[in-house]
């Protein structure tokens, strides 16, 4: 295919390092985790030169209100208290955090903004922790010093200037904690916006807003105690070694006690083989692995739902020979609509599943038998089932499946969404939403002295839209690396160069600090490890885990300069700043973080008399009231929805692709060029492929491609050069990294149901390079 006028490329820069070898594909056999995870943590702790710091973080890490929080996934900690509850890739991301290589003054004196531009996002990481807080100066086109008084002087004076508030967006990431995320929107709100996009609108957008109304809760209803209790488990669209690792000793420990585990994925990734946990160390010793699946099943692209409908239409065909196959008491007490779904799988017809799905109809039954015979089950899912067109249909079709056997509001069973970032969830639950409730405004407002505004904000995609447009003006990242996150990377690129002034808080050098408004500064902040020093002594943060568990976290590291200010104390003087009449407290609430958390109790529903239950053994559990079986739902039932199945079958000559992590990666930050779980080393611009669809394309192995996406609009973006994989994937579908394949996704490729990016659901063809 050749290129069109309005195809898009990838900016002209590496992501991963520089490769040290040629190019090698070998798959891989061996048990997650394990020996092949301890190899790879040594390396790090070499490499970051940690050998000391290292380790003695490792035993902190995770620990009941004495240590700090992982700042990688959200997986709970462990109820029994483990003392290395800890996985590979978050001692990657500590240690990357605790690197002793600094970003200073004489930095960035010696390296323009243009050049920095040319290096990899690995390098630029690379070069280690920031320092001090910079502004950019156009004429000589580098990063200058600023001191804090004026860089809030700055965002101040242009916040103020703003002709109207909603001229300026500000963006969170998940590594936020709870006091910062609520102090955040505080601020916002009290300027007069509620441009408040998030990473969840990314990547979870879909769950929530199915919950919601499905059940009436955003949320999962389930905690790991229903995970340690549970018969069946529904593995959908995650790759739990990578995302999710410390999910593999629940994993383990289900196949030991008998539990069935079904992975849904159209990769068999090495978390649905088998593992070793690195903490048991009799099994370490003896290189004994543990299976962590029973069945797996790999749809096509998209086909979840689908499958999904085969299930609970399977099910409802046993009730003629099993009375038992659903429960019905349940159905008729708590439930509405269900005949109409009832009479819905009636009418879709096995032929049109199959063909949706991708899978025969055999393979839908064995997930249907392990589904009935069991006594309670749990579905959990990442987003491999929320980044699609469809992705609510789909998540409340899973809880329709939960439905037909009373799957809720008892032990061991229910929904179990895996949020892939530290405290993403409690970004949410503190206030970082664009679509704020009127109980939410109203409860702020009353208890915080403002006056909220009431109309809704933009999301991450409206956001990157309206800079583009010149809507938006002002763009403020609280953490994450949103330049290289967000989707169709060129157009990002452009809408944040468009923007008067750019605002970065972050801990290491990224390309967010390189692709700036006309005016912009780096604004660093203390890590997840470090200690938080305020005038009432160390300061500790809450963070909320993917299973609503609430707790400290307490850093215990040395900060990595002496000019670092905690996020909450950056927040508190850019909203002094820009709200020099305030009546909020800002500075008093610095000085001791209760004091935010007794606001917070009485701002947030859940959060009541926080600051002592967040002291208990493990923090406490935000109640979830579709648990305890009451639904917060128009019918005040637990609602089946009716959506019809999806069209997701790939045009003759065209392939789904979706876009993913590799093993040695956590979100943007790329550790090596390395995946070893996929059997991938010295590469990342790649593609896998079925052996079928490239031996119909004329395509071998590691031999160069070109990929074009087609968007809903018709316009094509392309990579070249790529190298293809043969991998065990369904025909008709594809799979490569993110962030190079971001370029692919349209900035109006998003799902009309979330308006989530649709970036598991590319539209692509892919040809052998000239």
């Amino acid at each position: 295919m050749n290129a069109s006028d309005d195809d898009r490329r990838a900016p002209e820069h590496r992501v991963g390092p520089e490769p040290e070898g040629e190019p090698q594909f070998h798959p891989y056999h061996h048990p997650a985790a394990g020996w092949g995870a301890a190899k790879s943590v040594s390396r790090v702790l070499m490499r970051e030169r940690a050998l000391v710091d290292g380790p003695r973080a490792i035993m902190r890490m995770n620990h009941e209100n004495t240590g700090f929080d992982c700042p990688g996934c959200a997986w709970p900690d462990d109820t029994k208290g483990l003392h290395l509850d800890i996985c590979e890739n978050g001692i990657k991301h500590v240690t990357w955090e605790m690197t002793p290589k600094r970003v200073d003054r004489d930095f960035f004196a010696a390296h323009s903004v243009t050049e920095l531009s040319a290096w990899s996002d690995f390098a630029l990481e690379d070069q280690g922790r920031l320092t001090e807080p910079m502004a950019y100066d156009p004429e000589s086109d580098h990063y200058v010093p600023i001191s804090w008084h004026d860089a809030f002087t700055m965002v101040g004076e242009t916040l103020r200037g703003l002709d109207d508030p909603n001229q300026a967006s500000f963006y969170t990431s998940g590594r936020l904690g709870n006091e910062a995320t609520f102090l955040y929107q505080l601020m916002a709100r009290e300027l007069g916006t509620n441009n408040l996009p998030d990473c969840s609108n990314m990547c979870h957008e879909a769950s929530g807003r199915a919950l919601e109304a499905s059940l009436g809760t955003g949320k999962g209803t389930v905690d790991l105690k229903d995970w340690e209790t549970t018969d069946a488990l529904f593995i959908m669209g995650v790759n739990a070694a990578s995302n999710a690792p410390r999910m593999l000793t629940a994993l383990a420990e289900a196949y030991h006690r008998g539990a069935r585990i079904v992975h849904i994925n159209p990769l068999v990734e090495a978390a649905a083989t088998r593992t070793i946990v690195p903490h048991d160390f009799t099994d370490m010793a003896l290189f004994k692995s543990t299976r962590t699946s029973t069945l797996n099943l790999q749809p096509r692209i998209g086909g979840d739902m689908a499958l999904l409908r085969g299930i609970a239409k399977a099910v409802m065909e046993q009730v003629k020979a099993d009375a038992k196959a659903l429960d019905q008491e349940f159905i008729d007490r708590h439930t509405a609509h269900f005949d109409a779904y009832r009479a819905l799988c009636e009418d879709t017809p096995w032929a049109e599943i199959e063909r949706q799905c991708g899978l025969d109809r055999d393979d839908i039954l064995k997930a249907a038998r392990v589904y009935r015979e069991a006594d309670r089950s749990i579905v959990s899912w990442c987003l491999g089932v929320s980044q699609h067109e469809h992705g609510v249909d789909t998540v409340r079709e899973i809880v329709n499946l939960l439905l037909l056997r009373g799957n809720l509001g008892r032990e061991g069973a229910g929904p179990s969404p895996v949020r892939g970032h530290s405290n993403v969830q409690g970004n949410r639950t503190c206030g970082i939403d664009h679509r704020p409730t009127e109980d939410f405004l109203d409860r702020l407002g009353r208890y915080c002295r403002i006056d909220p505004p009431r109309q809704h904000g933009l999301d991450t995609v409206g956001t990157i839209r309206a800079m583009h447009r010149g809507d938006v003006k002002v763009f403020v990242g609280m953490g994450g690396n949103f330049a290289l996150a967000a989707p169709d990377t060129p157009y990002t690129y452009e809408a944040l160069r468009r923007c008067d002034f750019t605002v970065q808080v972050s801990t290491k050098l990224n390309r967010s600090h390189l692709v700036h408004g006309r005016r912009a500064i780096i604004l660093p902040c203390l890590g997840r490890t470090e200690k938080d020093q305020q005038r009432q002594g160390v300061q500790s943060t809450s963070v909320e885990d993917s299973m609503s568990m609430v707790h400290l976290s307490l850093g215990m590291k040395r900060p990595a300069s002496k000019h670092l200010l905690s996020e909450p104390a950056i927040i508190a003087g850019m909203a002094r700043a820009a709200l020099p009449d305030s009546p909020t407290p800002w500075e008093w609430y610095i000085e001791d973080y209760d004091r935010i958390r007794d606001t917070m109790a009485q701002v947030l529903d859940g959060f009541e008399d926080f600051n002592r239950r967040v002291r208990l053994p493990l923090g406490f559990r935000i109640k979830q009231p579709a648990r305890e079986l009451v639904f917060l739902t128009p019918s005040g039932r637990a609602e089946f929805s009716t959506a019809p199945l999806h069209d997701v079958v790939p045009a003759p000559g065209t392939l789904a692709l979706g876009t993913m992590r590799s093993h040695d990666q956590w979100n943007t930050t790329i550790y090596s060029d390395d995946d070893r779980y996929r059997g991938i080393s010295n590469l990342r611009t790649l593609v896998f492929m079925n052996e079928d669809d490239m031996r119909e394309r004329g395509i071998l192995e590691l031999e160069p491609v070109d990929i074009v996406s087609t968007a809903k609009d018709g316009s094509h973006r392309r990579l070249d050069g790529y190298l293809a994989v043969p991998y065990d994937i369904p025909r008709g579908c594809a799979a490569g990294y993110m962030p190079e394949m971001n370029v692919l996704c349209a900035i109006g490729d998003y799902s009309t149901q979330s308006d989530q990016p649709l970036m598991k659901h590319v539209k692509v063809t892919i040809t052998r390079s000239a």
